[in-house]
């Protein structure tokens, strides 16, 4: 059996560069200049401009890219022949189901709980349009953390349903307390709430919120949660169980860095009739999973793809790509709260956060102020960060290291911060 030292060594030679060394077996948990070198030399990036925008999609290291490539030709070769289920020894679904069972294994799910889709946001729009419990006069929540197109398919459940949209935010900081206390108060205050939908970490700040507590507060008052792990899956240690959620959507290209176009949904077996049919879908049973889907032509290269990446998220082991993306937000973060006026937007509470977090330079108060910065940084210092709007609380710019990211362009962010502090002064 291969062991994880073996195979990054492998691994480095199936791409364009080799591993800069063997990493000690990872025996050392807090080795993370020796992490950093391995993980580096499993990507082949363009560094022309530091890319610190990982939430937005994961590159493929260079075994899963090998693997596209590889399926690629694949799929090529035999065509509708393999679409039509032609070739011997692999057939369309058996070889489809690989990648879904592995996906169902990776959360803690059942093979017949998941379904593959065309990533997070048609997974979870087929969630949210689809859910079955929603009459008029009900009301379905949503906080200003959340996503903006999971936002849109909420206020379609007002336009389609009746439903009654209730819409709210989380005051900063960003504490336990206070993102426990908000949902608190909009259950109690929404007695005919049907459906909450709940973001385990936001696109904004990188918010990780108490979800199984969130879950658990919810379906005490009889409110189901759909729960957006877009960001979740394949960057931190995840469990379906553990969440509480029935209904999960999720994206693969991001963090668990497979190739563009795939992520995947999660149901609960006992809850799967709550959530009707695409658009009336028969080519599926109305028991079937992928019936709430839909069953166009995919990148059916991309979705055999998907067993490779979760295999190369194992032998890198999960916790520690953890520990590492925590290990280089917080490189950039101890290193510029000090800023007069400074705003992180994340406070430091275990759990609270994973690579994902924001900041607010001095007097920057709107999204055209963070947009101008954006391009400040991008013309003047060459570092990829993103301009996000949507808290109520105002907008920020987002920094999300990559594995592939080193310490010293971590650095270089941080001199860019303190240079541009008085930008809006």
């Amino acid at each position: 059996m291969t062991n994880r030292r073996d195979f990054l060594l492998q691994a480095g030679a199936m791409g364009a560069a080799a591993l800069a060394g063997p990493m000690p077996a990872y025996a050392a948990p807090d080795d993370w200049a020796a992490m950093e070198r391995q993980m580096a030399a499993l990507y082949t990036v363009d560094r022309k401009l530091i890319n610190f925008d990982a939430a937005y999609y994961g590159a493929m290291t260079h075994p899963v890219d090998a693997a596209y490539r590889e399926k690629i030709d694949w799929v090529n070769r035999y065509n509708s022949t393999f679409l039509r289920d032609g070739v011997p020894g692999a057939p369309r679904d058996v070889e489809l189901a690989k990648s879904s069972d592995a996906v169902a294994k990776l959360i803690g799910a059942q093979p017949d709980e998941v379904a593959l889709a065309g990533g997070g946001t048609e997974a979870l729009y087929a969630l949210i349009a689809n859910y079955r419990r929603v009459l008029p006069g009900d009301a379905v929540i949503y906080a200003d953390v959340d996503y903006d197109e999971m936002q849109y398919a909420m206020d379609y459940l007002g336009q389609s349903r009746g439903a009654q949209v209730v819409r709210f935010s989380i005051p900063e900081p960003h504490t336990r307390a206070n993102i426990l206390a908000a949902y608190e108060k909009v259950l109690k205050e929404t007695p005919r709430a049907k459906l909450l939908l709940v973001t385990h970490v936001s696109n904004r700040n990188g918010l990780i919120p108490p979800v199984a507590e969130i879950v658990a507060m919810a379906k005490a008052r009889g409110v189901d949660v759909i729960l957006d792990s877009a960001q979740a899956v394949g960057q931190m240690p995840f469990d379906v169980t553990a969440t509480g959620a029935d209904f999960i959507g999720f994206s693969l290209h991001k963090w668990l860095g497979a190739p563009l176009g795939v992520g995947g949904i999660y149901i609960a077996k006992a809850r799967q009739g709550d959530i009707a049919p695409w658009l009336g879908n028969r080519i599926h049973p109305a028991d079937d999973i992928r019936a709430r889907l839909p069953t166009g032509t995919v990148d059916f290269a991309a979705r055999l793809t998907i067993p490779t990446a979760i295999e190369v998220l194992g032998q890198i082991d999960i916790e520690r790509k953890y520990g590492f993306l925590k290990h280089l937000r917080n490189r950039w973060v101890d290193r510029v709260r000090g800023i007069p006026g400074l705003t992180l937007m994340l406070p430091d509470e275990p759990g609270n956060y994973g690579a994902i977090s924001a900041f607010r330079l001095p007097g920057m108060t709107t999204i055209d102020q963070a947009k101008r910065a954006q391009q400040v940084f991008v013309q003047k210092h060459g570092l990829l960060v993103v301009a996000k709007a949507g808290l109520a609380a105002g907008p920020g710019l987002r920094v999300t290291p990559a594995l592939f990211n080193t310490a010293t362009e971590i650095d270089r962010l941080i001199t860019a911060i303190h240079a541009e502090k008085g930008m809006f002064a």
